[in-house]
Parts: structure tokens; sequence; C-alpha cells
């Protein structure tokens, strides 16, 4: 009876488990779905006569297939994690054509896929800059005519979004864009004017990866790896402590940046209490506007470090006013970005850009004789705060106020990656203890821009680069010297091969530096052209001494496009401007020879921008005529001449050109 029992209760557990493993079978595990990187999608544009690389992700060990419609049909089995990459044929130039993605249970199609040339543009801002400009102020040369006259479905452009990381990223947003008036708006002005000029002379499709950020620096483009013998910027890689940085933004409340400047005028950012002209700011630190210290050195100078803060600071001032029955205007030189002011706790203005002068109308109604008082929300996103001169209050008789001197302010909140951390005005007593914090913005890191913005594109296959940046170095030329090249050769060694790389020269522009600093930066992009199979666009000629962003950027992609087809494509033109070679001297006078010197010209009745020195380095300016393609300079005060150099100034018209109308680098012979 008892051996009965048993069997039963056994035979009981068996059917439990029987049906429990019947049930678990029925369960399908979430199957992971065929992905591809946004590259790959309709409108794109696959480079000629290659083998390119596809990958992605799908189920663990299972085979994926491209099929291209021209012919081609590769197979492919996924790793144990499900990524898979496969290398699909190309035929020569031509379209449009559809490739197919399959694998067990899905088929991806893209429609209306060109083969031709594909190359990388980034960069600046110079390189970000639209077609349609950085309105207000600064526009492309023509550019309502370009726009009308942009209809090239031939010409496509991936726009890489805007984003930054610590460590490499697999994924980014963008999507090609065919190009027509329509869209052309927003494409890269530098880049569509090179794609325009390839795809009229070549006949054939062009895509552009364009990939930039206006105001950013060369190391924030280059890999960590890249970087490895600057030791400078590995150290300022590794002066965040993460885990402090963790544990100090737990503590206080957090808010996503908001999508659109107006929107944070409707954010709870203590608007009604700092505005009101009664509340006490006499805690609050005093600082001088405009500003000219550092901003850490103001709201932090207890912390031990140095650096740039962004988010939002308040500032207030008390002023008197004896006239009150007028309306009077409200005058602020350019803050660094953006601004929301108000006058006795009524909104006078806002703006967005760290450019343009406020003027901003008080209306009568809103003062008083006597105390008033001025608040400004102040918001910057990445970069040095500063808030520029000058500032006063004018009233409609012409007399002015004026508000330079003391004010008040605080640190409200730091920006952290697209976090506002909020201190506010409770804990003000805290800011003693931030640990040092990036500022948000990607030239906190070096890699940052590399991680997120070029790392996700390897490896697509590319033609090869333009590139359009230094602005943002200019101030260490000498280090820009081998930080460049060592960009150059990351990039290649990432994509496996040493495709073309042509750079702009930056142009001319009035700094503020007290001395010219950006002749050496210039030179040391003319330098970087001893790494091979790269080329420089000139620009000495198309500078603008007001704006650093030339609005004449026809000719930038047109120089940019003569050095890929006189190097890539064979045609036959002159690829560049005059390049200094070498130089001599021969009774006191300098004898200078130039690499693309054919047909040397001036377009003025002479010379001018040559200087000459002696051993001891004192350059005088020069007398310059051109002899037999050379250039001979001299100078009375310089009797043994043994040094060279020309347009060494911020800002300098170029005057040497070839037959070809391309103007000479500036350059210096130490």
């Amino acid at each position: 009876m008892l051996y009965f029992k048993i069997l039963k209760n056994n035979k009981l557990i068996i059917w439990i488990v029987c049906l429990f493993m019947f049930f678990i079978s029925c369960q399908k595990p979430e199957q992971k779905k065929l992905k591809l990187p946004l590259l790959f999608s309709d409108y794109m544009v696959l480079q000629q006569n290659e083998v390119v690389a596809f990958w992605g992700e799908y189920l663990p060990n299972e085979k994926v297939t491209v099929i291209g419609s021209w012919g081609k049909k590769i197979s492919t089995v996924s790793d144990e994690l499900g990524n898979w990459k496969l290398q699909l044929p190309t035929p020569p130039a031509g379209g449009p054509f559809e490739v197919s993605i399959s694998a067990l249970d899905t088929t991806i199609i893209f429609n209306d896929v060109l083969i031709g040339e594909v190359w990388l543009a980034s960069g600046q801002s110079n390189m970000e800059m639209p077609i349609t400009g950085y309105l207000p102020n600064e526009n492309i040369d023509n550019d309502l005519k370009e726009i009308a006259a942009a209809d090239y479905p031939e010409i496509r452009m991936f726009t890489v979004k805007r984003d930054f990381a610590s460590v490499k990223q697999k994924v980014m947003m963008g999507s090609w864009e065919v190009c027509s008036p329509e869209a052309v708006g927003l494409f890269s002005a530098s880049a569509y004017f090179f794609a325009r000029k390839l795809h009229l002379d070549l006949n054939i499709p062009i895509g552009i990866i364009h990939s930039s950020w206006g105001g950013t620096i060369v190391e924030a483009w280059t890999s960590k790896q890249g970087l490895s013998e600057f030791s400078e910027l590995v150290k300022t890689a590794q002066q965040f402590d993460e885990t402090k940085i963790r544990a100090w933004i737990a503590q206080f409340e957090r808010l996503t940046t908001p999508p659109s400047f107006d929107s944070l005028e409707v954010m709870n950012l203590s608007q009604k209490e700092i505005c009101d002209p009664q509340f006490d700011d006499a805690q609050w630190a005093k600082m001088n506007l405009p500003s000219e210290n550092s901003y850490t050195d103001i709201f932090l100078p207890d912390v031990g470090y140095r650096e740039d803060i962004n988010g939002l600071f308040w500032y207030r001032k008390t002023v008197i006013l004896d006239h009150a029955n007028m309306d009077y205007e409200l005058t602020i030189g350019a803050i660094d970005d953006g601004d929301i002011t108000y006058v006795n706790g009524q909104r006078v203005g806002a703006t967005l850009g760290d450019r343009d002068q406020r003027v901003y109308k008080v209306p009568k109604e809103i003062l008083h004789e006597g105390l008033n008082v001025i608040a400004i929300m102040h918001c910057d996103y990445w970069g040095k705060s500063s808030v520029a001169g000058p500032i006063y209050l004018e009233n409609t008789k012409g007399d002015k106020v004026f508000l330079e001197g003391s004010w008040s302010g605080i640190l409200y909140a730091d920006l952290f990656n697209s976090e506002l951390i909020i201190y506010g005005l409770k804990n003000q007593n805290q800011l003693s203890q931030r640990p040092s914090l990036p500022s948000g913005g990607p030239n906190d890191f070096p890699s940052s821009l590399f991680n997120a913005m070029i790392h996700p594109l390897i490896p697509y296959n590319i033609k090869g680069v333009i590139w359009y940046q230094g602005e943002e170095n200019v101030v260490r030329a000498k280090q820009y010297e081998k930080l460049f090249p060592a960009l150059i050769t990351d990039w290649r060694s990432y994509w496996g091969y040493d495709f073309p790389f042509y750079f702009v020269q930056i142009a001319p522009f009035h700094y503020v530096f007290e001395n010219n600093l950006s002749p050496a930066l210039r030179d040391a992009q003319r330098k970087s052209l001893k790494v091979t199979n790269t080329g420089m666009a000139i620009t000495m000629d198309i500078g603008s001494p007001t704006t650093i962003h030339p609005p004449n950027k026809q000719d930038v992609g047109d120089r940019l496009a003569r050095l890929a087809l006189a190097n890539d494509y064979k045609k036959d033109i002159l690829a560049s401007g005059p390049l200094y070679k070498s130089h001599s001297v021969k009774e006191g006078k300098v004898i200078i020879d130039f690499i693309y010197g054919q047909g040397l010209m001036s377009y003025k009745s002479s010379l001018t921008g040559f200087e000459l020195a002696s051993e001891d380095q004192i350059y005088v300016l020069a007398e310059a005529k051109i002899v037999n393609d050379q250039v001979i300079a001299w100078s009375d005060f310089v009797s043994d001449p043994k040094y060279v150099r020309y347009g060494w100034k911020d800002y300098f018209e170029g005057t040497l050109f070839n037959g070809g109308g391309l103007p000479a680098a500036s350059f210096s012979s130490q």
C-alpha cells in the first residue's frame, strides 16, 4: 500500500514537471529585431567600385544576407552576441538601386540607393554653418539664389546630430536628405559646394556624411588612443572623479535641459522671488559686469580648481532713477549664450546668441522714482561664460545711467550630461564642496566628439575627408602642429586605409589678441601637409575682418573640390594656391620658391605682406616683386636676412596668387 502511494505521488510529480516544461516551451523568447545603423536607409549613397561594409545586430548565430539590386549577394552569420558584419561589392557609379537585408524572420528594403563618391565632412562652425547661415547677421553669399537653384537629387547629405560622450558609442542620430531647394538650407554650406563641384565635374552621385560642431577643439575629435602621446590631454581627461561627481549631483534636483530656449521661461527657476525688488541678495557673490574674471573665481573661490562653468546664473543690481516718468532702453553687450532680463519683476527681453548686443524696451509704467532692480538670468550652454559691455539705461531724452561695475550674482544651476543640476536659492552654502565637474560641453573631455560623432560611422566606406577647424585651437598653435596630424593618422587607423584628407586653412579675422596669434595656427596647418595624401584649401583672400564665419563658402567648397579632382580623380586642374617651398639669400635679397607657383601674380599694384628678419628674429616689412615665378623680397633695414614670412597678421588680405587665381598660404620660414 505504501509502495502504491509513493508511486502515485511520483507520477503526480512527473506530470507536474512535464506540464511545466510544456508551458515553458510555449513561451517564445522575445525576438531580437534585425537592426542597422541609421547610415543605412533610403536615399543613402554607397562608395562606388568598392567592397562596402554593412553591419548591425540580430539573433546570435543566425544567417544575415545583403542583396544589392545590381546583382551582388553576400551572407554572413551573426556572432554569439548577435553582432554581424559583411562586405558587399558595389558597381561603378549609378542608380537608383535597391538594397535588401534579410534574416530568418525579417527583411528590410532600402530604396533609392545611389552608388557614387562618399566623403566625410567634419570640423567646427565654419563646416557646420548651413546655407541659411547663422541668422540673423551671418549669411552665406547669395544664399537665397543658391537655395532656389539647389535641384541636385544625386547629391545627398547625412547630418549627424550633435552629441558627445566619454566612451565610444555605437549609435548616433541622423538621416540622409536628398538635395532640393526645400532641404538644402540646412546642409553644411562648405560641404554642399564641395559636393556640387564634384557632382557637376564628374557627373556622378555624391554623398556627404556631415559631422561637425561649432566652437570645438581638435582633441575632442581625436580618439583616446590617438592622444596617448599627449600627456597633458590625458591628464585633463583624468581630472574628473566620476564617483565624486555622481555622489554630488545625487543631492540635488535635476531637470532635463529644455529643448528650446523659450521653454526656460515656463520652468520654475525662482524667477518670482529673484525678480521681486524686495528680494534680499546680500548673501550673493559680489562681481563685476562686464565679467572679466573666471566664473570659478567668482562663484567657487574655495574649490581649488579652475574650469569653465556652464548652466544658469542670476545677476541683480539696484539702480536709482531720478526721472522715471519716461521710457528707457536697457543696453547690454553680448551674453554667452543667452539671457532673460527683468526690470522690477517684469520681463523686458530675452535673447539667445553669444554675439548679439541686447537692447530692451523698458516702459515707464514699470519704473519707480528712486530704487529699481534689474535681474538677469544668464544661460550658458558650454564654453566660457561671459557678459560683455556696454551696460546702461537710456531714456527718451538721451540721458544714460551706466550700470557697469558691481552686481550680485549666484550660480543657480550647473549643466551636466544634458541636465540642469539645480542648486537654487537654498543650497548655495554647499557649493564650496563642489567637485571638479565637466561643464556640459564637448570640449570638457578629449575624445568626446570622436566617441559620439565619429566612432559610430566606422567602418562606413568613404572616399576621403574634408575638414574645417582650427579657430578654437588658435592660441595653441605649437600643440596643434602635432595634434592635427595625430587626428589624421588616428582616423585613418580606425578606417584601415590612408584616405585623402583635405582641410581648410582658417581664414583671416580680427581676433581679440594683442599679438597676432592666428598666423601661427595657419602655419601649423600648412606644416601638416607633411602627412601623406593631404591637401589644404587656402582662404587668405576671402576672410572677413568682422566675422570669424566668412560668407564666401562657395570658394571654400570649390578649393576643397579642386584638391580632390586633381589628386583623386586625375583632372588636369591647378589643385592649390602657392605654398612656400624654400628660400635662398643672394646679395641681401631673399628669393622664395613655391609649390603650385605657376604663373605667380598679384591682384594689386604691388605685393604686400612680406617681412624679413635676420638672426635676431625681429621682423620688418619688406618690398617684394615677382620674377620668373619666384618672389624676391628685400628691405633696407635687414642687410643679412635669414627668415621670411608672409601674411603674418590675424587679418590680412592676400596679395599673392598663382595663374589659377588661387591665393598663396601665409607662412613663416622659421
